[in-house]
């Protein structure tokens, strides 16, 4: 019988795409466009789940 892999747990707010680049607009004087990284604050941009007992721990 196959042997299935284990995948961790993907963040049910997230879906597992935890992090997002959102273009501002601005220009930087060098002519690129100014980014922000934005990331899940439910799973912290890790794209999945945290266990309970760590986030009441604050790690």
């Amino acid at each position: 019988m196959p042997q299935s892999a284990s995948t961790p747990p993907v963040c049910r707010d997230c879906d597992g795409f935890a992090t997002a680049t959102i273009t501002t607009g601005a220009r930087a004087s060098d002519g690129s466009r100014t980014t922000i990284r934005v990331n899940c604050p439910t799973c912290r941009g890790l794209g999945r789940t945290i266990a309970s007992a760590l986030v009441r721990l604050g790690r």
